[in-house]
């Protein structure tokens, strides 16, 4: 079996098995009193199973996320090309201004009437 396999199953399975701790602890604890609302449902069996199952997704697939990142080796290059940054300036904008028009006194025609 390839080693990236084998590491991806044993991966998963320490996932499924932080899951079942996981899942163990929130029924132990009662947390949101998740233990009175399991025991007392003729559905219990099932939301134990998927909350154990999508944890379980979950932490596998961080679990394998963690391992691969940690395979990383340290490169010996001392980077790329160094450039040098321009400092940054506030470009002048130079903004035409026109006098303010009196628009009482104005007067304009809209469909035949007339408007103040």
């Amino acid at each position: 079996m390839p080693k990236l396999i084998r590491l991806y199953i044993l991966q998963v399975l320490a996932g499924f098995g932080l899951s079942a701790v996981f899942v163990g602890a929130l029924l132990w604890f009662n947390v949101a009193n998740l233990w009175h609302l399991i025991s007392g449902s003729d559905m219990g069996i099932v939301a134990v199973l998927m909350l154990f199952m999508f944890n379980g997704i979950v932490f596998a697939g961080v679990q394998f996320a963690i391992s691969i990142m940690r395979m990383a080796q340290e490169d010996d290059t001392s980077g790329g090309k160094r450039q040098h940054a321009r400092p940054q300036e506030p470009a002048p904008v130079r903004v035409g201004a026109e006098a303010p028009q009196n628009r009482a006194l104005k007067k304009r025609t809209l469909g035949g009437l007339q408007h103040r």
